[in-house]
């Protein structure tokens, strides 16, 4: 089935052919700007600072990447070193249309090579240690880099081993799935593909039988706190396409669906438009015996106690349990972390919901307590959801400040807690979750709340463009 029969067969009518979004991309001004700036290196802005310092950027994705782009214009003399170990950079979002078979493998990774200007010093390593209190880190080479200025983006890093009886090289094997798997140094993305393969293995045994599907999530903050929904919608409306069926289990350590009030009530209506989907809320998976396909919960909840008359209430008391669900396909979205060199040194926060991450103010992006210091993208410590979108907002407040302190003054860029959730409900919509620290934050008057087929067409052909030569080039 190709891709215009396919819309046909979800909405009853055709809503967006290839040709046509590609005109759209065309026509756009967007998508214009793309063109016209595709591979440009960072152009000197005419008011650049005059500024001086060492500065030292931590990492090679999306994050780091759009501040180098900016610094590189902001200052008139950059002195600029990146120690990250990736020529190869992957665009991560698109695992979810790889697995979905909207893109190939190879469409999503690409050189990082071009975004690291001849003015940078390049150290193709990745950091062991940082030591704020002297202003230096060291690499896993042994190299002491010192700075005057840092900026860390590291990211996050995945955590299968912290599951119970789960190995990496069992991800693809006994109906096991995971559209996160990746290995960014290497600038590889097995996941898209892997998960590819479970979609059509999965498509197989729908054809003699219903099978039983458990997409997972895990208590840890998650790179794309969406993404084991857009696998749930996805791959249960992939069988629709054929008249096929499964039984589908969402297995969550989260108590709803969504955090934003809006959109977790429209996706309560997606899932009854499906009416194959149970929810287990506070669910968190813990081990998995893959050869009986037995996937073990922490289940934790409340139970009713005493009625306590001075207060007029039932006291709450805490409770919990192991859950064991079977299955015949999983898909796991792993517990994440910072990168050790973070969660082990002074730069993560010490106590408290986000020990272990990099202790940012989540407004400024500037460090706490080491002033010279600043985060962007999923390392930060702050109440809000790891995406590219949150870092293309960070660039500029952590470009604005770090400048402001190399000349002395008070840092006044704000970050309003700006992301996006380009929530896949099933092929060809998407409900475009856009918010902020105080609740919805669309950029368009529609209703973000409503799935649209737009969002599909602007998600799947200009996103990707958009990323690659505007936002990595800081011109976004």
């Amino acid at each position: 089935m190709n891709y215009d029969e396919m819309m046909k067969k979800v909405s009853g009518k055709e809503i967006l052919s290839r040709r046509d979004a590609l005109k759209m991309m065309a026509l756009s001004p967007v998508a214009a700007s793309v063109l016209a700036s595709a591979g440009a290196p960072a152009a000197l802005d005419a008011s650049a600072s005059n500024a001086k310092g060492r500065v030292v950027i931590v990492g090679g994705g999306a994050g780091a990447l759009m501040v180098l782009a900016r610094l590189r214009r902001a200052l008139s003399r950059p002195d600029i070193t990146i120690i990250a170990p990736n020529e190869k950079h992957i665009y991560q979002p698109g695992q979810i249309f790889v697995a979905a078979g909207e893109y190939a493998p190879e469409d999503i990774i690409f050189d990082n090579t071009g975004y690291i200007g001849d003015d940078t010093t390049w150290i193709k390593d990745e950091v062991s240690s940082f030591d704020p209190d002297k202003n230096k880190l060291t690499t896993k080479a042994g190299k002491v880099v010192e700075y005057d200025y840092l900026v860390v983006a590291t990211g996050a890093q995945y955590h299968y081993e912290h599951i119970q009886g789960l190995t990496v090289d069992m991800i693809g094997k006994n109906g096991i799935s995971s559209v996160y798997l990746n290995d960014l140094a290497a600038g590889t993305a097995e996941g898209g593909t892997i998960t590819r393969n479970w979609f059509l293995e999965l498509k197989e045994a729908a054809k003699t039988s219903t099978p039983r599907v458990l997409c997972t999530q895990p208590s840890t903050p998650l790179k794309c706190g969406g993404v084991p929904q857009k696998i749930l919608y996805l791959s249960d409306d992939f069988l629709r396409l054929d008249e096929l069926t499964a039984s589908f289990t969402f297995a969550t350590a989260g108590e709803k669906l969504f955090s934003i009030p809006e959109i977790d009530e429209a996706i309560q209506k997606v899932q009854q438009g499906y009416g194959n989907i149970t929810n287990k809320f506070g669910h968190d998976l813990i081990a998995i015996d893959p050869e009986k396909k037995v996937a073990t919960f922490l289940h934790k909840y409340e139970e009713q106690g005493k009625y306590d008359e001075e207060f007029k209430e039932y006291e709450m008391i805490d409770k919990e349990e192991h859950v064991m669900i079977e299955y015949d396909f999983i898909h796991i979205s792993p517990p994440t972390t910072a990168v050790d060199a973070v969660v082990n040194s002074p730069l993560a926060w010490q106590k408290g919901t986000a020990k272990g991450w990099l202790e940012v103010d989540r407004i400024t992006l500037q460090h706490r307590r080491y002033k010279n210091v600043y985060g962007i993208g999923d390392v930060c410590g702050i109440p809000i959801a790891k995406t590219g979108g949150s870092a293309r907002h960070q660039a500029p407040v952590v470009v604005q400040n770090l400048i402001a302190v190399m000349e002395g003054k008070v840092p006044k860029g704000e970050y309003d807690g700006y992301t996006v959730c380009p929530l896949k409900t099933s092929y060809g919509e998407i409900i475009m979750a856009e918010f902020n620290y105080d609740g919805l934050a669309p950029s368009f008057s529609l209703d973000p709340a409503k799935p649209r087929w737009i969002w599909w067409a602007f998600d799947l052909y200009l996103l990707k463009p958009m990323y690659r030569y505007l936002m990595l080039n800081g011109l976004m």
